[in-house]
């Protein structure tokens, strides 16, 4: 090899393991956290407006509350407390006397949750499709987060003296269709709010047995400790006539994660879904495809409200305002990810937002809502509470 050629392949051998070293010895860049507000033990909000946060720069106001899992407790709360309605954020965390609290999963225009929802251990929405969200769950007086891409359904076991017949539920807590077999239970409504020309079967007691049924006439009264199964039609189809008065009825919930194993799921006492797993144990989710977004969902900046955990169990709560041009330009959700990874996050998830971020503390709405009218109406809250003998300032 010529001497000129040695010297420039040493040069560009020099660079590349410059460049390695860089790479290597460069930290996260964390976010440039102000001292924080101590609203309780184990709980401190933050305000941050750096502009460099998004690219290209823009205004931008964003809300973090910082948990404790040891100090803190957190639960999902629906509106109204059923699931027929909805209701402020501030109307949710008053009612419930609540230190502070924000929006939570998706929801249609009546309230009904759009995704996964289970509520103190209870399924009150189902999904079929994967989509992003998180479990929570106290451990030894711990709270500890699961995240995933999580698909959970509803099937009855039904026991008619020696014969069992497995039914599937096509449908908890929502509105009944024409040929297909829904599961409500008490969180929805004090009754099922069907029309007449259905049938509809009232189960309860321990062990649970249908006690009341077929009954035609809808809006059938949902017992405190027990749920009650609607067919939407007159006439059953073949599969569906074990589902008769006196049959002994189990119901069985799945947990189907796309990432980790069921068994988490199962054992939390809350279960949100979202829209956009950001991030999950450490690693950056990319390609959004399996949790079928509307067209430009992911690629728009709009308000975003996030929840996501640190290595050490430290939970964040966060609202980004949006759609306010001289305030806040919102986020996209690659740039709601990388806001995750300034945080040092290590699991993130997307929950609603739009006009329903908002994040309510002590008394009183510390963002800026985007719809004209004003903090918008949701159907399920995320609060956080001290824990349990732990002393508000």
């Amino acid at each position: 090899m010529r001497a000129g050629a040695r010297t420039q392949t040493l040069a560009v051998l020099a660079a590349v393991f410059v460049a390695l070293a860089l790479c290597v010895a460069e930290p996260r860049q964390r976010l440039d956290l102000k001292a924080p507000k101590q609203i309780a033990p184990g709980v401190l909000l933050y305000h941050v407006d750096s502009p460099t946060l998004v690219d290209p720069e823009g205004p931008l106001s964003i809300w973090l509350l910082r948990l404790d899992p040891t100090r803190a407790d957190l639960r999902a709360t629906l509106a109204n407390d059923e699931v027929m309605g909805t209701e402020t954020v501030a109307g949710i965390a008053e009612r419930h006397r609540a230190l502070a609290g924000i929006n939570a999963g998706f929801f249609a225009a009546n309230g009904d949750p759009a995704g996964v929802l289970t509520l103190a251990g209870r399924l009150v929405s189902d999904t079929r499709r994967p989509r992003g969200a998180v479990g929570i769950r106290k451990d030894g007086g711990t709270l500890k987060l699961t995240f995933a891409r999580l698909r959970a359904t509803a099937r009855l076991v039904v026991q008619n003296g020696r014969a069992t017949t497995s039914v599937p539920v096509d449908g908890v807590d929502t509105t009944r269709l024409l040929g297909k077999l829904m599961l409500f239970t008490p969180a929805y409504h004090p009754d099922t709010d069907t029309a007449a020309g259905g049938l509809e079967w009232v189960v309860n007691g321990q062990p649970p047995r249908i006690v009341r049924g077929p009954l035609k006439t809808g809006k059938t009264a949902i017992p405190p400790q027990g749920f009650v199964l609607s067919f939407g039609g007159p006439k059953l189809p073949g599969a569906l006539t074990s589902i008769r008065r006196g049959a002994r009825v189990t119901l069985e919930v799945s947990y189907d994660p796309m990432e980790g194993e069921p068994e988490s799921w199962s054992a939390a006492q809350d279960v949100i879904g979202g829209a956009g797993l950001l991030m999950r144990d450490g690693r950056d989710v990319e390609d959004w495809t399996v949790e079928a977004f509307a067209q430009g969902f992911a690629e728009t900046r709009h308000p975003r409200t996030m929840i996501g955990t640190a290595s050490d169990g430290t939970i964040w709560l966060v609202t980004v305002d949006g759609r306010q041009p001289q305030l806040s330009v919102g986020m996209t959700l690659v740039e709601l990810r990388n806001l995750a990874r300034r945080l040092d996050l290590v699991n993130a998830l997307n929950l609603d937002g739009g006009g329903s971020t908002t994040m309510w503390v002590q008394g009183a709405i510390l963002n800026s809502p985007s719809d004209a009218a004003g903090p918008r109406k949701v159907s399920d809250a995320l609060l956080v509470y001290a824990a349990q003998g732990a002393r508000v300032p």
